[in-house]
């Protein structure tokens, strides 16, 4: 993520950094800075970095992909990713209880 986050901010040549297309749709949810997924036709296009980190991406919210810098990208998404461990746990914790009921 932080390499997506420091190539979507142009801290690297873009000459060099692989293409990630921004998306002009104006979905409610994820951030302002989505990215497009492009249609491959083989598998192994599928897998490259630029096809597998889109997703992740575009479920970051708002607050944490419009970072000022990159440390404060670092840690917004440190934070935001041990509350979704927690979150997780959480629902796998009520669900086992429901069951026991």
């Amino acid at each position: 993520m932080i390499e997506v986050y420091k190539i979507v901010y142009g801290k690297y040549d873009s000459v060099i950094t692989p293409t990630l297309i921004k998306s002009d749709s104006q979905r409610t949810r994820g951030n302002d800075l989505r990215l497009q997924k492009s249609n491959v036709k083989y598998d192994m296009r599928k897998f490259y970095f630029t096809n597998r980190v889109v997703d992740h991406w575009n479920s970051l919210p708002n607050c944490v992909a419009t970072g000022s810098n990159t440390k404060t990208f670092k840690t917004r998404l440190d934070q935001y990713l041990l509350y979704m461990i927690c979150v997780r746990k959480f629902m796998e914790l009520e669900v086992e209880a429901r069951f026991r009921e």
